[in-house]
C-alpha cells in the first residue's frame, strides 16, 4: 500500500485529464466529394470512419468484449485477476501469454500514452483507466475504444475495418465477420485474414466459442459461424468519380486553409464538379488524345520480354512490371497466330486475352508527325513475340474506364484466367496531351476539369498551368472590342495579302489565311465564322493595339503574356485553358465578371459546415451599393450566405451581337462538327496555332461555357491536317453531349436597342428595295443610315467611294 500510494503521489501531477477525452479529434481522412454527393478521393494516412455506439450491433460488441475483455462491466477500469494473472506468468516465465489490460486500459494507452513497454508506463495506464472509469459511462469508453483501435491495412475503428475487409459497413456484418474483426486487436499482423488466413480462422474460431461460452451466441449459432469460409479482401475506398485533377486542386487549397490538419481532421470538401459530366469529360478527352494519336500510326512496343522468361509461370510477376495507365493494360505478346489473324497476350488484371487483327489495322508504323508507313497486313507485321504493349477491353471500354480504380487497387485480386479468354484491342498511350473545362457561365463554378490523359502518368494540370498561345479562339474578343467602338457584323474589310516590315524580325511578315488563299471584301461576321486571319489583322490595326489591350484588362483577361503588336489579333499571347474558358464563360453570361471557383462547401468531422461558396448576384449598375448592402444582411444574419456582386464588364447589345456572329461559326462555319448535337443554342470558335502546335475549341450557349485544348507539352507540330475542328472540336462535341442531355435550349434574351435590317451582303449598306438581301442586327446606333434617293435607284458613285475607302 505504501509503494502503490507514493507511485500514485508521483504520477499523479503528470496525468492528463480525462475530459481531453471528449476534446481529441480521431484521425480521419480528408475526403473529397462531387456535387452529387460521390466519392472523388481520399487524402490521409489513416483510413477512420467514426460512429456511435448506437450504430454498431449489439452482438458486435460482444465479440469485442469475449475477445478483449469479458469483464468489462463488472471492473473499475483495472481487473485485478487479469493483472495478477498476467504477473504470475511473467514471473514464472519471463513472459506475459494473456495479457492483462482492460479495454479501458487501452483506452487510456491508445489515447494518451506511449506503446514503450516500461512498468511507469504500465502505472501511467491503471491510473489513467481509473480515472477515466469515474468520469465516463462504460458506453462512452467502449466508443472511444471501437472507433482509435488499429485493425491493420491501414484500417482505423471498427467501421473503417469493415470497409476494408469486406466492403460493407458494420451494421452488414455476419457473425463470423464480426468475430474476425474482434480478432485483430491483439495482433493486426499475424491475425490479419489477408496475410494469415489460417491463424486468423484459428482466432476467429476462439472468440466464437468465448462468445458461446459466455452466452452470447447459442450453439448452433456458434457452428454455422465457425464453419463459414474466410470471405475477407482487400478493399480501398472506392473512388465512384475520375475527378483527379479536380481533387489535386481541392487536396491544395484545404491545406493551405489548415496545414497538415486537413489530412486527420475529417474534413469533407464538397465540389461543384457534377460526376456525370466529370466522368464524360475525362472518357471524352481520353477518347479524343488517342484518336489523334492513332491517325500518326503505331510507335512500337512499350517493353520486350527475354524469351527465355516467356513462360506462364513468369507472366504475372512480368505484367507486373508495366504499369496501368488510365483504361490501358499492359499485355505480354505470348504468341502471334498470323493465319488465324489472332494474337495470344497474358494481360495484367485480366490473364489470358487475344487481340484479332481487326483492332491492330490502324498500326501504321508512325514516321513524322506527317507520314506513317504502310497498312499492316498480318499481326507480325505489327508486333512480335515477348513485345509488350498497351491494350483495351474490347467489349466495353467506356465500363472500364469506370472500373479502373478499383481494378489498380486490388492488388490481392488473382488473375482472371479461369473464365472465357476475353478479346482485347491493340493501344498505345498517346504522347500528345490537352485538358477540358466546363464552367457554370453564371456562377463561375467548376462543372468539369480534365488536365490531361491520366493524373497518374503525369500530375501537370494543362487545364490550369499551361500557357499556350490561344490562336483563332482569341478572336472574339478582338470582335467584341470592334463591336463596341462602334463597328458592325455588316462592316466590310478586304481580305488581301498583307506585308509587314518589323526591326526585329529577319524578315518580312506576310500573314496569311489557313487555306492560303485570299477572299476579297468580307462582311465581319463571315470573317469571324471562317477565321479570315488578314481580316483580324487589319481589324486590330483600326481599333488600335493599346485600346484592345486595354479592353481586355476591362474583361479582366490576363495580358501580362499578350503580344504587343498586330500578332495579338491571331492569338500569340499565352493563356491557359481556364483563362479562356472564363473569357468565353463572360461571352456566354451575357458580360458579366465571372470568377472560377472548385468548391462548394467543407465540413468537419461533425458534418457542421464551415464554409460555404458565396452566392453570386449578377450587377448592372449601383453595384457598390449593391455589394455594401448584402455584406450588411450577411452580417446580421443567424447563418450568414457570403454573396459576391458580379459586375458587367461588356455592353450587353455588343456581346448579343458577337454570340449571333459566333453561332454562324458552328451554322457554316468552322465549328459545322458541332451541328451533329442538333441543338440551335450553342456559340464558339475554333483555334489553330503556327504550324499546329496548338489546337482549340471553346463554346458555348447561355448557361455553360467548355473549352478544350490540344497539343503537346513540349510545343511542337501536330501534323498538317489537325486543326481546332478535327482534334479538339470532337472531344467538345463528345463532352457536350452528355453535359447537355435533357437541357432546354438555353438563348441569351435579346436586349433593348437591337434593330433588324435587311442589308446588301456584298456593301453592308442596307438593301435596295426589291434587292436580295440579309438581315443583320445592330445596335440601334450603329445601323446603316437610311439609302438617299439616288442609291435607292441604284445610282449613287459616292458610296462607291466611301466603300473603297473603307476597303482599303
Amino acid at each position: 500500500m505504501i509503494v502503490a500510494s507514493g507511485f500514485y503521489l508521483y504520477l499523479r501531477p503528470g496525468l492528463p485529464p480525462v475530459d481531453q477525452l471528449l476534446d481529441i479529434k480521431l484521425q480521419t481522412p480528408l475526403r473529397v466529394y462531387s456535387a452529387d454527393n460521390r466519392l472523388i478521393a481520399e487524402f490521409g494516412e489513416k483510413r477512420r470512419a467514426p460512429v456511435t455506439i448506437e450504430q454498431i450491433p449489439t452482438i458486435q460488441l460482444h465479440a469485442f468484449l469475449a475477445a478483449e475483455d469479458s469483464r468489462f462491466y463488472e471492473h473499475f477500469g483495472v481487473d485485478i485477476k487479469g493483472l495478477t494473472r498476467a504477473a504470475i506468468e511473467l514471473v514464472s516465465t519471463g513472459a506475459i501469454q494473456s495479457g492483462g489490460s482492460t479495454i479501458t486500459m487501452q483506452v487510456a494507452k491508445n489515447y494518451f500514452l506511449s506503446r514503450d513497454r516500461t512498468f511507469i508506463r504500465k502505472f501511467n495506464e491503471i491510473l489513467l483507466a481509473i480515472q477515466i472509469e469515474r468520469e465516463l459511462s462504460k458506453e462512452r469508453i467502449l466508443e472511444l475504444y471501437l472507433n482509435k483501435i488499429y485493425l491493420g491495412n491501414r484500417a482505423y475503428g471498427i467501421a473503417s475495418a469493415a470497409q476494408v475487409y469486406y466492403d460493407k459497413p458494420v451494421s452488414e456484418l455476419s457473425l463470423a465477420q464480426m468475430a474476425m474483426l474482434a480478432g485483430l486487436p491483439k495482433a493486426p499482423s499475424a491475425y490479419n485474414p489477408l496475410a494469415n488466413p489460417e491463424r486468423a480462422q484459428i482466432r476467429r474460431n476462439w472468440i466464437l466459442g468465448r462468445m458461446r461460452d459466455l452466452g452470447y451466441i447459442t450453439e448452433d449459432a456458434h457452428e454455422l459461424a465457425a464453419a463459414a469460409p474466410l470471405t475477407a479482401s482487400y478493399n480501398a475506398a472506392d473512388t465512384e468519380v475520375d475527378a483527379d485533377f479536380a481533387a489535386e486542386i481541392a487536396r491544395t487549397e484545404m491545406v493551405r486553409r489548415f496545414g497538415d490538419k486537413a489530412y486527420t481532421d475529417g474534413y469533407k470538401v464538397t465540389l461543384t464538379v457534377d460526376g456525370t459530366k466529370q466522368q464524360q469529360a475525362t472518357l471524352a478527352l481520353r477518347n479524343g488524345l488517342e484518336a489523334y494519336d492513332r491517325r500518326h500510326g503505331f510507335r512500337g512496343p512499350i517493353g520486350q520480354i527475354d524469351r527465355g522468361e516467356l513462360k506462364p509461370e513468369n507472366f504475372e510477376r512480368l505484367a507486373a512490371n508495366y504499369p496501368r495507365v488510365g483504361t490501358l493494360i499492359p499485355a505480354i505478346v505470348t504468341g502471334i497466330r498470323d493465319d488465324d489473324g489472332e494474337v495470344d497476350l497474358f494481360a495484367r488484371t485480366l490473364g489470358k486475352t487475344v487481340m484479332p487483327f481487326e483492332s491492330m489495322s490502324w498500326a501504321h508504323r508512325y514516321r513524322t508527325e506527317n507520314l506513317t508507313g504502310p497498312a499492316p497486313e498480318k499481326p507480325s507485321d505489327v508486333i512480335k513475340q515477348g513485345d509488350v504493349v498497351y491494350v483495351k477491353p474490347a467489349a466495353d471500354p467506356a465500363l472500364d474506364a469506370m472500373d479502373e480504380d478499383k481494378e489498380a487497387s486490388d492488388n490481392n485480386a488473382p488473375q482472371v484466367d479461369t473464365i472465357d479468354i476475353r478479346k482485347v484491342a491493340l493501344a498505345q498511350m498517346p504522347d500528345v496531351e490537352g485538358a477540358l473545362i466546363s464552367l457554370d457561365s453564371e456562377t463561375g463554378a467548376i462543372e468539369s476539369l480534365a488536365g490531361g490523359y491520366s493524373f497518374g502518368q503525369s500530375k501537370y494540370n494543362r487545364a490550369t498551368q499551361a500557357k499556350r498561345q490561344p490562336g483563332s479562339t482569341f478572336k472574339p474578343f478582338l470582335y467584341l472590342a470592334a463591336l463596341e467602338s462602334g463597328m458592325t457584323p455588316a462592316t466590310i474589310y478586304n481580305d488581301a495579302p498583307i506585308v509587314f516590315d518589323d526591326d526585329e524580325l529577319e524578315r518580312a511578315w506576310r500573314p496569311q489565311n489557313a487555306s492560303g488563299q485570299f477572299y476579297g471584301p468580307t462582311r465581319l461576321r463571315k470573317a469571324l465564322y471562317l477565321s479570315r486571319n488578314l481580316v483580324s489583322i487589319r481589324l486590330l490595326r483600326d481599333v488600335g493595339i493599346q485600346n484592345t489591350i486595354d479592353y481586355l484588362d476591362q474583361l479582366k483577361i490576363p495580358t501580362d503574356d499578350m503580344q504587343k503588336d498586330l500578332s495579338l489579333s491571331l492569338g500569340s499571347g499565352l493563356m491557359t485553358p481556364m483563362d479562356l474558358a472564363r473569357g468565353f464563360a463572360v461571352l456566354s453570361n451575357g458580360g458579366y465578371d465571372v470568377q472560377p471557383y472548385l468548391i462548394t462547401s467543407i465540413r468537419d468531422v461533425n458534418d457542421e459546415e464551415i464554409y460555404r461558396a458565396p452566392e453570386v448576384l449578377l450587377c448592372d449598375k449601383d453595384c457598390d451599393e449593391k455589394e455594401v448592402q448584402a455584406k450588411k444582411e450577411e452580417a446580421d444574419d443567424d447563418e450568414p450566405q457570403a454573396v459576391r456582386v458580379s459586375r458587367r464588364l461588356a455592353d450587353e447589345r455588343s456581346v448579343y451581337i458577337l454570340q449571333s456572329m459566333m453561332r454562324d461559326v458552328i451554322r457554316r462555319g468552322t465549328g459545322r462538327r458541332a451541328m451533329s448535337l442538333g441543338r440551335e443554342d450553342l456559340a464558339g470558335k475554333t483555334g489553330t496555332t503556327n504550324e499546329q502546335r496548338d489546337t482549340w475549341f471553346a463554346g458555348y450557349n447561355h448557361s455553360m461555357a467548355t473549352t478544350v485544348w490540344i497539343g503537346f507539352d513540349q510545343p511542337a507540330p501536330l501534323g498538317r491536317r489537325e486543326f481546332g475542328g478535327t482534334t479538339a472540336l470532337p472531344v467538345w462535341v463528345d463532352y457536350m453531349e452528355v453535359a447537355l442531355n435533357g437541357t432546354p435550349s438555353s438563348l441569351m434574351p435579346r436586349p433593348n436597342g437591337i434593330v433588324s435590317v435587311r442589308i446588301d451582303p456584298e456593301t453592308g449598306k442596307r438593301a435596295r428595295p426589291g434587292q436580295d438581301g440579309v438581315f443583320e442586327i445592330f445596335r440601334e446606333e450603329d445601323a446603316p443610315p437610311p439609302l438617299d434617293p439616288s442609291e435607292e435607284s441604284g445610282g449613287g458613285e459616292n458610296g462607291d467611294d466611301d466603300l473603297s475607302r473603307q476597303i482599303f
